[in-house]
């Protein structure tokens, strides 16, 4: 069961036991020793009574560092720094392994390219020179892209209508 009772403020308490000095309850909040509402600048911010100073975010978050364990914060430390490290490492020997690979099929890569080509050309003038010999008659630049191309026809004409576009 509820029970209800009235409380009464303390200076009505005092006024009806007799007591007519009056309850000054206000000098108990007022400024002492030159604390005033003047101190209190208008870049400070006060909440729940305590003055906090002009902070930034990072000075926050530095002041969280509190709440992580000095072990903890040293093991978190430690395997920051040798994931760093060995990024660091890793991209420095990837970039050495790079370097290597693209030098070298540019100073052995293209001339072997283009002597393969070369090997080719070459291949392809014997060829033509033998089918001379045997009296067959000479495939013209026009028809060898054709018949590359499959658009030539069995008479040995070229077929124009086949030929892509720009050539």
């Amino acid at each position: 069961m509820v029970r209800i009772e009235e409380v009464q403020d303390e200076a009505v308490k005092q006024r009806q036991n007799g007591s007519t000095a009056p309850f000054d309850d206000d000098k108990d909040w007022e400024a002492t020793d030159g604390e005033s509402d003047d101190d209190v600048s208008d870049d400070e911010v006060t909440e729940r009574g305590v003055v906090l100073r002009d902070e930034t975010l990072w000075d926050r978050i530095y002041a969280l560092k509190d709440i992580i364990s000095p072990s903890t914060r040293a093991f978190l430390g430690k395997t920051w720094h040798s994931t760093v490290a060995y990024s660091t490492m890793g991209g420095w020997v990837a970039g050495k392994l790079i370097w290597v690979g693209v030098t070298s099929a540019l100073l052995v890569g293209l001339p072997f390219a283009l002597a393969v080509e070369d090997e080719g050309r070459v291949f392809a003038q014997e060829k033509e020179l033998m089918g001379q010999q045997s009296g067959q008659p000479a495939i013209t630049e026009q028809q060898g892209d054709a018949l590359a191309q499959g658009a030539v026809s069995p008479g040995g004409t070229v077929n124009q209508s086949l030929r892509p576009p720009g050539f």
